[in-house]
């Protein structure tokens, strides 16, 4: 039987605690102690019970209590302490206000397909919602104009149990968003064609702090059942089902940010799945504005920055021709282009017209600023994108990086929060490297300490989790008596918690399963490991792990030593870092983008112990962890995962295992907590989200409003000029080349200066429309330049009138062999790099 009307029933909360409702309804609480201390006074068994959710809380705490805590003036002087410190947070200003006098950014909208902000609010499945929750929280400490998109998922992400045999099992329960913190904004709707079908979506808000979230939901009664379950589910569904989602995530995220009032400089798509809001933009131009097509792109492309988190190109979304053309022939026709060249948005050079549409190539194509999510990432999108600009060298392919960083707050142990604001700085989470340096003069016994409680914790987490997950599989209480004794708060624990993918290999410890056994059984050292994670619902390789790992631990002689906790989320992950000695990562290099959790564990004074991949490649200096070895030149997989399993085991039995139990000087492990010291001075200051924030401002948010600006100033002015210049230079690249080259080739003296003259063709161009560059450095073993310097040539003359002569000059600054050629690349004021066309002529 179905409700005829449905509506809202809010808790009646006395006039003395009113303010409740707006510390409740800003997901502010999930990085404040203080506020999730005063929902825990409300009533803490309910705290438990909605599973530290205060809008859970105040709708099944009992009528009576309120009243007693209404007539409590402790509890409301706490309240309205909080309440007040809120405001202070919202309305006070912050680091960019600081800066906003000169700063040309006035607002950014923040894309991604799911947010995990709190596991009260589940619309997450793992690290890449994790870091959008985590970028909006540090954008609402650092003050940012920024608000965020994404979709109302009804059933969010999947639930995870396990069977008798260790196999994953998938629940998906129904999500209430009147029941969550979010503001339904009534008579807020938008709609999008979806091949001929329009689709509603009614509009929720969460409050982050100072940014304000917004989320598009399928499921309202003007739609037929189909397109209600758009957002049925995160990552759910077939082909064509994710195609419906990305486009309402593009084309009607652009749509949400008008209908709600909001005005957007800059527009940032964290992954390729909101790429489509940049056909939506284009479209308005063209229809709206009067621009072509090609100058809409320029306008867009400008304040556009796109953010790739993928490795490998498996796990880039494609969508098959007939799909594209199904959806976006009307919106091609609008534009005034053909389906081929809306196709070519998403093709590669040389692609055949029905290659599958790859959304990570629109988002590159259709953003003047990329970004990978650290060093090694961008080298490795360098490669895999460089046939975009198939003249351009790899090390030059338009592609940057921003390290990924965490919210400290939201994930560190109050314990540890309160010694770092001690000895570090009261705001340490924004302190400078020298401050952090300061941890030093911490005393050994007061860090330890900080470990046990938190060890401690995680220990008691476990046991209850794992008796609660025997119990639900049936067992009996006598069964599982032995979970009161699983793990050991002062023995060595090593966790490891992710994402069940094959390239992150959560098995490798079970390749040498005595060896593991030896470890776990030691009477006087023994280590214990702490897992958990979610396959993807159709990866059963990864669910094979997941079993493979349950199997082992259902050892009686180890299960007390070596558990998986299941239904990983955000509140398991928080537990495992401020408990866990030692953060496992086992990736195939260089397969993992980032990773974040092990910063996370670093802020908690863990450990880590991994592959050389992501933000450890960059920030591991020999004695802030341990490295495990890398045989990447190693092609067979299985001898590659021998080799590295070999390596990870000696850290363990000869470093990590040693180190720890090292009592030299009473029951301080005084070395390993001078070795927890060298990782939080040398990692706090690089590891979090208020860094990342700031290098996303500094290196792309202020480029980019500056640029888009420039361009839609004057009715588009240098937009249509752009576009303008791009096609003709396009036509008439053909005509440039070098023709001669004119210089000493003798032998030089360390020091030399060298002038070269190049004699260069630009056929229909003329010489403001391009740049030629010496370039020079130390040559290879196969005459290739390594390290080289740019020069910029000037032209001197003109030996006939189809050429011009360019001249320059280097210095010679290292003996041995050295070398240079030249170059002509494309030059405007209005191009962000010179090879952004893919243009280039080699001499």
């Amino acid at each position: 039987m179905k409700a005829l009307r449905s509506f809202t029933v809010r808790p009646l909360l006395p006039e003395a605690l009113a303010p409740l409702h707006d510390l409740a309804m800003n997901l502010r609480w999930s990085w404040d102690e203080r506020t999730r201390d005063l929902f825990r006074w409300v009533d803490p068994d309910a705290w438990e019970v909605t599973v530290h959710d205060p809008v859970g809380l105040l709708g099944v705490v009992d009528r009576h209590r309120l009243e007693v805590l209404a007539a409590d003036p402790g509890f409301r002087a706490y309240l309205g302490e909080l309440h007040e410190a809120l405001q202070r947070y919202i309305e006070r200003p912050r680091w960019f206000q600081d800066r906003a006098g000169d700063s040309p950014l006035r607002s950014v909208a923040y894309f991604s397909p799911e947010f995990g902000i709190a596991e009260a609010l589940p619309q997450y499945s793992g690290g890449l919602g994790v870091l959008a929750g985590d970028h909006l929280k540090a954008a609402s400490d650092l003050g940012l104009p920024l608000v965020g998109v994404g979709l109302f998922y009804r059933h969010g992400y999947f639930r995870q149990s396990l069977n008798a045999d260790g196999w994953q099992q998938e629940r998906y329960p129904d999500q209430d968003p009147f029941a969550m913190a979010l503001t339904h904004l009534d008579g807020k709707r938008v709609e999008v064609n979806l091949a001929g079908e329009v689709l509603t979506a009614q509009l929720w808000r969460a409050d982050v702090g100072r940014i304000r979230l917004y989320l598009m939901d399928a499921d309202v009664e003007e739609n037929p059942p189909l397109l209600r379950q758009v957002t049925d589910r995160l990552y759910g569904g077939d082909t064509e089902h994710r195609l419906r989602q990305e486009v309402l995530l593009g084309v009607g995220g652009v749509r949400a940010l008008q209908a709600v009032g909001e005005t957007t400089q800059v527009f940032h798509t964290n992954e390729g799945h909101a790429g489509f809001l940049g056909f939506e933009r284009i479209r308005q131009l063209v229809s709206g504005r009067g621009l072509e097509f090609a100058e809409a792109v320029e306008a867009v492309r400008a304040g556009t920055v796109f953010t790739t988190h993928t490795p490998v190109p498996a796990g880039i979304d494609r969508f098959p021709r007939e799909l594209m053309v199904r959806y976006f022939s009307d919106w091609a026709d609008e534009c005034g282009i053909t389906v081929d060249e809306l196709m070519a948005l998403g093709h590669a050079p040389g692609d055949e017209p029905d290659t599958p549409f790859n959304m990570a190539v629109m988002g590159l194509r259709l953003a003047a600023r990329s970004n990978a999510v650290s060093r090694l990432h961008g080298r490795t999108s360098r490669r895999m994108f460089s046939g975009l600009w198939p003249d351009v060298p790899e090390d030059e392919t338009p592609i940057g990086s921003v390290t990924n960083g965490v919210h400290a707050h939201t994930w560190i142990s109050p314990e540890m929060h309160d010694l770092l604001s001690r000895y570090v700085l009261p705001e340490w989470h924004e302190a400078p490297p020298e401050r952090w340096e300061r941890i030093a003069d911490a005393r050994d016994d007061e860090i330890w300490r900080v470990r046990e409680q938190g060890r401690e914790r995680l220990v008691s987490f476990v046991r209850e989790r794992l008796r609660d997950a025997h119990l639900a599989r049936g067992q009996s209480a006598s069964d599982v008596a032995w979970c009161a004794e699983a793990l050991d708060p002062k023995a060595l624990t090593i966790c490891f918690a992710r994402r069940f993918a094959t390239y992150k290999r959560a098995t490798l410890l079970l390749s040498q399963p005595e060896r593991l056994r030896r470890l776990l059984l030691s009477s006087d050292r023994p280590v214990q490991l702490v897992f958990a994670g979610k396959a993807h619902p159709a990866d059963d390789l990864g669910k094979e792990m997941i079993k493979a790992i349950v199997a082992f631990s259902h050892d009686p002689e180890i299960r007390h030593r070596f558990v998986f906790v299941d239904d990983y989320d955000i509140a398991v992950a928080r537990t495992m870092y401020q408990g866990a000695d030692v953060w496992l990562n086992t990736p195939r290099r260089p397969q993992e983008a980032s990773g974040t959790s092990g910063e996370k564990a670093a802020l908690n004074g863990a450990l880590n112990c991994s592959i050389l991949d992501g933000w450890w490649d960059e920030m591991f200096d020999g004695e802030n962890g341990w490295a495990i070895s890398s045989a990447e030149a190693v092609t067979d997989l299985e001898r590659r995962d021998e080799l590295e399993a070999e390596s990870l085991f000696a850290i363990l039995e000869e470093q990590i295992v040693p180190l720890y139990y090292e009592r030299v000087q009473g029951p301080v492990p005084r070395r390993w907590v001078h070795r927890i010291k060298a990782s939080l001075s040398s990692l706090g200051p690089r590891v979090t989200a208020a860094r990342m924030v700031r290098d996303y401002v500094e290196g792309l948010y202020e480029p980019a409003a500056a640029h888009v600006d420039a361009l839609v100033a004057d009715d588009f002015a240098r937009a249509r000029g752009l576009a303008g210049w791009k096609a003709r230079l396009i036509e008439a690249w053909k005509g440039v080349h070098v023709d001669a080259i004119e210089t000493d080739a003798s032998v030089a003296d360390l020091g030399h200066t060298r002038q070269v003259d190049a004699v260069v063709a630009l056929g229909d161009l003329d010489g403001g429309d391009v740049e030629v560059q010496l370039i020079h450095g130390p040559v290879g073993q196969n005459d290739e330049l390594t390290a080289g310097g740019v020069v910029p040539m000037e032209p001197v003359d003109q030996p006939d009138e189809h050429h011009l002569r360019y001249r320059g000059s280097f210095t010679c600054e290292q003996a041995g062999r050295y070398g240079f050629t030249v170059r002509v690349v494309p030059s405007h004021p209005d191009l962000v790099t010179s090879v952004e066309l893919g243009r280039v002529v080699w001499a």
